[in-house]
Protein backbone atom coordinates (compact mmCIF):
# COMPACT_ATOMS: atom_id res chain seq x y z
CA UNK A 1 0.00 0.00 0.00
CA UNK A 2 1.16 3.55 -0.75
CA UNK A 3 2.63 5.96 2.63
CA UNK A 4 -0.03 8.88 3.06
CA UNK A 5 2.25 10.98 1.42
CA UNK A 6 2.78 8.42 -2.12
CA UNK A 7 -1.24 8.36 -2.27
CA UNK A 8 -3.17 9.14 -5.14
CA UNK A 9 -6.33 10.12 -5.39
CA UNK A 10 -8.53 10.17 -8.12
CA UNK A 11 -9.97 13.06 -10.45
CA UNK A 12 -13.25 13.19 -11.75
CA UNK A 13 -12.10 10.84 -15.24
CA UNK A 14 -11.94 7.96 -13.05
CA UNK A 15 -7.69 8.08 -13.22
CA UNK A 16 -5.59 8.25 -10.64
CA UNK A 17 -4.53 11.68 -9.87
CA UNK A 18 -1.17 12.55 -8.35
CA UNK A 19 -0.81 15.15 -5.92
CA UNK A 20 0.03 18.42 -6.74
CA UNK A 21 2.86 20.31 -4.95
CA UNK A 22 2.39 22.24 -1.81
CA UNK A 23 4.20 24.15 0.73
CA UNK A 24 4.94 22.71 4.07
CA UNK A 25 7.97 22.37 6.56
CA UNK A 26 10.64 20.25 6.65
CA UNK A 27 9.27 18.40 9.59
CA UNK A 28 6.01 18.23 7.15
CA UNK A 29 8.24 16.58 3.96
CA UNK A 30 9.77 14.24 6.36
CA UNK A 31 13.02 15.57 6.24
CA UNK A 32 15.69 17.23 9.11
CA UNK A 33 14.95 21.14 9.72
CA UNK A 34 18.53 21.34 11.02
CA UNK A 35 20.10 19.68 7.33
CA UNK A 36 18.14 21.91 5.61
CA UNK A 37 18.76 24.82 7.21
CA UNK A 38 22.57 24.69 6.60
CA UNK A 39 21.75 24.12 3.16
CA UNK A 40 19.99 27.49 2.74
CA UNK A 41 22.47 29.04 4.53
CA UNK A 42 25.26 27.47 2.39
CA UNK A 43 23.14 28.56 -0.77
CA UNK A 44 23.42 32.36 0.53
CA UNK A 45 27.42 32.17 1.09
CA UNK A 46 27.62 30.74 -2.33
CA UNK A 47 26.55 34.32 -3.75
CA UNK A 48 28.62 36.10 -1.27
CA UNK A 49 32.11 37.78 -0.94
CA UNK A 50 34.01 39.36 -4.17
CA UNK A 51 34.17 36.70 -6.27
CA UNK A 52 31.79 34.25 -5.46
CA UNK A 53 30.70 30.97 -6.79
CA UNK A 54 27.67 32.56 -8.04
CA UNK A 55 26.14 36.06 -8.99
CA UNK A 56 23.25 34.71 -7.41
CA UNK A 57 20.98 31.51 -6.75
CA UNK A 58 17.41 29.55 -6.68
CA UNK A 59 16.94 26.29 -4.40
CA UNK A 60 13.98 24.41 -3.90
CA UNK A 61 14.06 20.53 -2.24
CA UNK A 62 11.22 18.34 -1.17
CA UNK A 63 10.05 15.12 -0.66
CA UNK A 64 7.15 13.69 -1.63
CA UNK A 65 4.39 16.78 -2.73
CA UNK A 66 5.48 18.68 0.05
CA UNK A 67 7.83 21.66 -0.64
CA UNK A 68 10.39 21.84 2.41
CA UNK A 69 13.11 24.41 1.31
CA UNK A 70 12.42 27.34 -1.37
CA UNK A 71 15.22 30.33 -1.25
CA UNK A 72 16.51 32.59 -3.41
CA UNK A 73 19.91 34.55 -2.74
CA UNK A 74 22.33 37.10 -4.61
CA UNK A 75 21.50 38.62 -7.12
CA UNK A 76 19.89 38.21 -10.95
CA UNK A 77 21.94 40.62 -12.41
CA UNK A 78 25.34 42.04 -10.39
CA UNK A 79 27.71 43.10 -13.30
CA UNK A 80 27.60 45.13 -15.95
CA UNK A 81 30.42 43.35 -17.91
CA UNK A 82 33.78 41.40 -17.19
CA UNK A 83 37.46 43.61 -17.58
CA UNK A 84 40.26 40.71 -18.55
CA UNK A 85 42.52 43.28 -17.34
CA UNK A 86 41.75 42.82 -13.80
CA UNK A 87 39.89 39.69 -13.98
CA UNK A 88 37.16 40.91 -11.95
CA UNK A 89 33.29 42.06 -13.13
CA UNK A 90 32.21 45.30 -13.70
CA UNK A 91 29.68 45.88 -10.77
CA UNK A 92 26.52 47.53 -11.48
CA UNK A 93 25.08 50.13 -9.21
CA UNK A 94 23.12 48.79 -6.06
CA UNK A 95 20.57 50.64 -7.59
CA UNK A 96 21.03 48.83 -11.31
CA UNK A 97 21.26 45.28 -10.10
CA UNK A 98 18.40 43.17 -10.43
CA UNK A 99 17.60 40.97 -7.07
CA UNK A 100 17.28 37.41 -7.24
CA UNK A 101 14.14 35.92 -6.36
CA UNK A 102 12.22 32.59 -6.16
CA UNK A 103 10.31 33.20 -9.20
CA UNK A 104 13.56 34.26 -11.76
CA UNK A 105 13.67 32.28 -15.08
CA UNK A 106 17.42 30.87 -15.67
CA UNK A 107 18.90 29.45 -18.73
CA UNK A 108 18.87 25.90 -18.59
CA UNK A 109 21.80 25.02 -20.60
CA UNK A 110 22.13 21.11 -20.68
CA UNK A 111 19.36 20.31 -18.08
CA UNK A 112 17.25 21.08 -21.63
CA UNK A 113 18.40 17.39 -22.73
CA UNK A 114 16.27 16.11 -20.41
CA UNK A 115 13.13 17.75 -21.41
CA UNK A 116 14.42 16.44 -25.06
CA UNK A 117 14.59 12.63 -23.77
CA UNK A 118 11.23 12.46 -22.16
CA UNK A 119 10.12 13.88 -26.02
CA UNK A 120 11.71 11.43 -27.31
CA UNK A 121 9.97 8.34 -24.47
CA UNK A 122 6.85 9.97 -25.33
CA UNK A 123 7.19 8.38 -28.89
CA UNK A 124 8.37 5.59 -27.87
CA UNK A 125 5.45 4.98 -25.82
CA UNK A 126 3.31 6.07 -28.73
CA UNK A 127 4.90 3.46 -30.98
CA UNK A 128 6.28 5.91 -33.78
CA UNK A 129 9.96 5.77 -32.20
CA UNK A 130 11.68 2.58 -31.78
CA UNK A 131 14.54 2.72 -28.85
CA UNK A 132 16.84 0.40 -30.43
CA UNK A 133 16.18 1.21 -34.44
CA UNK A 134 18.89 3.00 -36.15
CA UNK A 135 18.79 6.50 -36.88
CA UNK A 136 19.15 6.16 -40.47
CA UNK A 137 15.59 4.46 -40.39
CA UNK A 138 14.20 7.77 -39.90
CA UNK A 139 17.25 10.31 -40.97
CA UNK A 140 18.48 8.44 -43.80
CA UNK A 141 19.88 11.86 -45.10
CA UNK A 142 21.81 11.90 -42.37
CA UNK A 143 25.04 9.69 -43.78
CA UNK A 144 27.27 9.78 -41.12
CA UNK A 145 25.06 8.33 -38.36
CA UNK A 146 23.05 5.87 -41.43
CA UNK A 147 26.47 4.69 -42.55
CA UNK A 148 27.45 3.54 -38.77
CA UNK A 149 24.40 2.28 -37.53
CA UNK A 150 24.04 4.46 -34.64
CA UNK A 151 20.95 4.14 -32.71
CA UNK A 152 18.14 6.04 -30.79
CA UNK A 153 19.59 4.05 -27.51
CA UNK A 154 23.03 5.26 -28.43
CA UNK A 155 21.87 9.06 -28.70
CA UNK A 156 20.26 8.60 -25.01
CA UNK A 157 22.92 7.17 -23.49
CA UNK A 158 25.49 9.13 -25.16
CA UNK A 159 27.14 5.88 -26.48
CA UNK A 160 26.76 6.65 -30.31
CA UNK A 161 30.93 7.81 -30.78
CA UNK A 162 29.76 11.30 -31.94
CA UNK A 163 32.01 13.89 -30.81
CA UNK A 164 31.21 16.00 -28.07
CA UNK A 165 30.70 18.92 -30.24
CA UNK A 166 30.67 20.42 -33.43
CA UNK A 167 31.30 24.53 -33.96
CA UNK A 168 28.18 25.13 -36.07
CA UNK A 169 28.34 28.58 -34.99
CA UNK A 170 31.17 29.25 -36.93
CA UNK A 171 28.99 27.94 -40.15
CA UNK A 172 28.35 30.73 -43.13
CA UNK A 173 24.58 29.79 -42.83
CA UNK A 174 21.93 27.21 -41.44
CA UNK A 175 22.82 24.88 -44.90
CA UNK A 176 25.92 24.90 -43.87
CA UNK A 177 25.17 23.82 -40.33
CA UNK A 178 22.69 20.77 -41.55
CA UNK A 179 25.46 19.43 -44.14
CA UNK A 180 27.86 19.32 -41.04
CA UNK A 181 25.65 17.37 -39.02
CA UNK A 182 24.02 15.11 -41.51
CA UNK A 183 28.19 14.11 -42.82
CA UNK A 184 29.18 13.90 -39.47
CA UNK A 185 30.49 10.64 -38.48
CA UNK A 186 31.54 8.40 -34.80
CA UNK A 187 34.98 9.70 -34.11
CA UNK A 188 34.98 6.83 -30.81
CA UNK A 189 33.71 3.37 -30.29
CA UNK A 190 30.00 2.93 -30.49
CA UNK A 191 28.90 1.66 -27.30
CA UNK A 192 31.37 3.33 -25.08
CA UNK A 193 30.60 5.99 -23.45
CA UNK A 194 31.66 10.31 -24.82
CA UNK A 195 28.92 13.13 -23.76
CA UNK A 196 28.07 14.63 -26.68
CA UNK A 197 25.65 17.88 -27.21
CA UNK A 198 25.48 16.20 -30.94
CA UNK A 199 22.98 13.18 -29.23
CA UNK A 200 20.08 15.60 -28.71
CA UNK A 201 20.71 17.59 -32.04
CA UNK A 202 20.21 14.56 -34.33
CA UNK A 203 17.68 13.36 -31.63
CA UNK A 204 15.79 16.42 -31.96
CA UNK A 205 15.70 15.73 -36.09
CA UNK A 206 14.13 12.34 -35.45
CA UNK A 207 11.78 14.02 -33.27
CA UNK A 208 10.90 16.52 -35.59
CA UNK A 209 10.82 14.18 -38.44
CA UNK A 210 9.04 11.31 -37.53
CA UNK A 211 6.20 14.54 -36.03
CA UNK A 212 5.99 17.14 -38.48
CA UNK A 213 6.07 18.98 -35.51
CA UNK A 214 9.57 21.48 -34.34
CA UNK A 215 11.00 20.40 -30.91
CA UNK A 216 9.86 23.46 -28.99
CA UNK A 217 6.34 22.44 -29.78
CA UNK A 218 6.60 18.70 -28.52
CA UNK A 219 7.67 20.52 -25.35
CA UNK A 220 5.26 22.65 -24.91
CA UNK A 221 2.27 20.39 -25.87
CA UNK A 222 3.43 17.53 -24.52
CA UNK A 223 4.75 18.57 -21.20
CA UNK A 224 4.88 22.11 -19.93
CA UNK A 225 1.52 22.65 -20.91
CA UNK A 226 -0.38 19.19 -19.27
CA UNK A 227 1.67 19.90 -16.42
CA UNK A 228 1.11 23.59 -16.26
CA UNK A 229 5.02 24.37 -16.10
CA UNK A 230 4.22 28.04 -17.63
CA UNK A 231 7.62 29.61 -16.75
CA UNK A 232 9.32 26.81 -18.74
CA UNK A 233 9.75 27.73 -22.79
CA UNK A 234 12.74 28.12 -24.83
CA UNK A 235 13.70 31.87 -25.50
CA UNK A 236 13.59 34.73 -25.41
CA UNK A 237 13.15 35.32 -21.85
CA UNK A 238 13.75 38.93 -21.06
CA UNK A 239 13.73 38.89 -17.15
CA UNK A 240 15.75 35.77 -16.82
CA UNK A 241 19.46 35.95 -14.70
CA UNK A 242 22.18 37.00 -16.69
CA UNK A 243 25.11 34.73 -17.82
CA UNK A 244 27.84 35.82 -19.44
CA UNK A 245 30.03 38.93 -21.11
CA UNK A 246 30.17 36.70 -24.17
CA UNK A 247 33.42 37.21 -25.80
CA UNK A 248 36.57 35.63 -27.34
CA UNK A 249 39.02 34.06 -26.42
CA UNK A 250 37.49 32.78 -23.59
CA UNK A 251 34.08 32.11 -25.62
CA UNK A 252 33.00 30.89 -29.19
CA UNK A 253 31.34 34.25 -29.86
CA UNK A 254 31.76 38.17 -29.16
CA UNK A 255 27.96 38.81 -28.00
CA UNK A 256 28.57 41.30 -25.40
CA UNK A 257 26.47 40.52 -21.39
CA UNK A 258 24.04 37.92 -22.28
CA UNK A 259 20.57 38.34 -20.56
CA UNK A 260 17.42 36.17 -21.99
CA UNK A 261 18.79 35.03 -24.69
CA UNK A 262 20.59 31.25 -24.98
CA UNK A 263 24.45 31.17 -23.68
CA UNK A 264 25.02 28.14 -25.65
CA UNK A 265 26.39 29.43 -28.75
CA UNK A 266 25.46 26.17 -30.88
CA UNK A 267 22.16 26.87 -29.74
CA UNK A 268 22.35 30.52 -31.00
CA UNK A 269 22.95 29.92 -33.74
CA UNK A 270 20.18 27.02 -34.53
CA UNK A 271 18.07 30.17 -33.59
CA UNK A 272 17.46 29.44 -29.70
CA UNK A 273 15.70 26.12 -29.94
CA UNK A 274 17.95 23.01 -29.96
CA UNK A 275 17.85 19.87 -28.86
CA UNK A 276 21.24 19.66 -25.92
CA UNK A 277 20.28 23.26 -24.91
CA UNK A 278 18.18 26.23 -25.15
CA UNK A 279 15.01 26.33 -22.66
CA UNK A 280 14.61 28.43 -20.15
CA UNK A 281 12.78 27.73 -16.42
CA UNK A 282 12.18 28.62 -13.08
CA UNK A 283 12.91 26.25 -9.80
CA UNK A 284 9.40 25.96 -9.06
CA UNK A 285 8.46 24.53 -12.70
CA UNK A 286 11.53 22.08 -12.70
CA UNK A 287 10.09 20.78 -8.90
CA UNK A 288 6.76 19.95 -10.88
CA UNK A 289 8.80 18.46 -13.78
CA UNK A 290 10.74 16.11 -10.81
CA UNK A 291 7.76 15.40 -8.94
CA UNK A 292 5.73 14.12 -12.25
CA UNK A 293 8.51 11.83 -12.54
CA UNK A 294 8.45 10.30 -9.15
CA UNK A 295 4.68 10.00 -9.12
CA UNK A 296 5.48 7.60 -11.88
CA UNK A 297 4.73 10.20 -14.76
CA UNK A 298 1.60 12.10 -13.52
CA UNK A 299 1.22 15.71 -12.27
CA UNK A 300 -2.34 16.15 -11.10
CA UNK A 301 -5.00 15.05 -12.80
CA UNK A 302 -1.96 15.32 -15.79
CA UNK A 303 -0.32 11.92 -17.12
CA UNK A 304 2.80 12.63 -19.31
CA UNK A 305 3.94 9.11 -19.49
CA UNK A 306 3.16 5.62 -18.27
CA UNK A 307 4.82 4.22 -15.08
CA UNK A 308 6.86 1.44 -17.30
CA UNK A 309 8.39 4.54 -19.88
CA UNK A 310 9.46 6.23 -16.78
CA UNK A 311 11.16 3.44 -15.35
CA UNK A 312 13.07 3.33 -19.11
CA UNK A 313 13.82 7.23 -18.39
CA UNK A 314 15.43 6.31 -14.97
CA UNK A 315 16.40 2.84 -15.05
CA UNK A 316 20.23 1.87 -15.40
CA UNK A 317 22.06 3.05 -17.82
CA UNK A 318 19.19 6.24 -18.09
CA UNK A 319 17.92 7.60 -20.94
CA UNK A 320 18.95 11.42 -20.91
CA UNK A 321 19.72 11.38 -17.26
CA UNK A 322 22.70 10.59 -15.54
CA UNK A 323 22.60 7.80 -12.37
CA UNK A 324 24.32 7.89 -9.14
CA UNK A 325 27.06 10.64 -9.91
CA UNK A 326 28.63 11.37 -6.67
CA UNK A 327 30.98 14.55 -8.23
CA UNK A 328 27.75 16.44 -8.54
CA UNK A 329 24.99 14.42 -6.93
CA UNK A 330 26.97 13.56 -3.64
CA UNK A 331 25.77 11.00 -0.67
CA UNK A 332 22.73 11.06 -3.06
CA UNK A 333 24.34 8.88 -5.80
CA UNK A 334 24.49 5.06 -4.96
CA UNK A 335 20.64 4.44 -4.86
CA UNK A 336 19.53 5.62 -8.15
CA UNK A 337 19.33 8.93 -7.88
CA UNK A 338 18.80 10.75 -11.39
CA UNK A 339 19.64 14.37 -12.59
CA UNK A 340 21.58 16.53 -15.11
CA UNK A 341 23.71 19.34 -14.48
CA UNK A 342 23.39 22.73 -16.70
CA UNK A 343 26.40 24.75 -18.13
CA UNK A 344 25.56 28.34 -16.76
CA UNK A 345 24.92 26.51 -13.21
CA UNK A 346 21.65 24.63 -13.20
CA UNK A 347 20.97 21.18 -11.57
CA UNK A 348 17.92 19.11 -11.03
CA UNK A 349 17.95 15.62 -9.18
CA UNK A 350 15.32 13.36 -7.94
CA UNK A 351 16.09 10.03 -5.27
CA UNK A 352 13.35 7.37 -6.26
CA UNK A 353 14.58 5.50 -2.84
CA UNK A 354 13.63 7.98 -0.69
CA UNK A 355 11.11 10.36 -3.31
CA UNK A 356 13.21 13.42 -2.39
CA UNK A 357 13.82 16.21 -5.07
CA UNK A 358 16.22 19.06 -5.29
CA UNK A 359 16.33 21.77 -7.83
CA UNK A 360 19.65 24.52 -7.62
CA UNK A 361 19.97 27.24 -10.65
CA UNK A 362 23.02 29.27 -10.15
CA UNK A 363 24.47 31.74 -11.82
CA UNK A 364 27.87 30.31 -11.91
CA UNK A 365 28.82 32.30 -15.56
CA UNK A 366 27.61 35.54 -14.75
CA UNK A 367 30.45 37.45 -15.61
CA UNK A 368 32.03 35.07 -17.57
CA UNK A 369 32.65 31.44 -17.64
CA UNK A 370 34.99 29.86 -14.91
CA UNK A 371 36.76 25.71 -14.98
CA UNK A 372 33.63 24.30 -13.14
CA UNK A 373 33.42 23.80 -9.87
CA UNK A 374 30.76 20.90 -8.58
CA UNK A 375 31.56 20.56 -4.98
CA UNK A 376 28.41 23.08 -4.00
CA UNK A 377 26.42 21.19 -6.12
CA UNK A 378 27.14 17.26 -4.08
CA UNK A 379 27.54 19.46 -0.99
CA UNK A 380 23.49 20.57 -1.45
CA UNK A 381 22.43 17.06 -2.25
CA UNK A 382 24.63 15.53 0.40
CA UNK A 383 22.35 18.09 2.86
CA UNK A 384 19.08 16.78 1.39
CA UNK A 385 20.68 12.98 1.78
CA UNK A 386 21.53 13.55 5.24
CA UNK A 387 17.87 15.23 5.81
CA UNK A 388 16.06 12.24 5.22
CA UNK A 389 14.10 10.91 7.57
CA UNK A 390 12.70 7.60 7.73
CA UNK A 391 9.10 7.70 7.52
Amino acid sequence: MPSLEQAVRRGGSGELSAPKLRAGTPERAGLDPGELGHLVREVHELTEGERPWAAGAVVIAGRGPCVAVEEAAGWAVRYASYDPETDRGVELPPSARVPMTVGTAFDLASVTKLFTAVAAVQQIERGTLGVDAEVGAYLPDFRGAARYGVTVRQLLTHTSGLRPELPLYDCADDEERLARLRAEVPIGVPGTYCYSDLNMLLLQHVLERITGRGLDTLIHDGITRPLGMTSTHFGPCPGAAATEDQRRPWAKADRGMLRGVVHDENAWALGGVAGHAGLFSTARDLAIFCRTLLSGGSYGPARILGPDFVELLLDPPGLGFALDQEWFMGELAGRGAAGHTGFTGTMLLLDRATDTFLVLLATTVHPRRRPADNRPRAEAATRVARAVRER
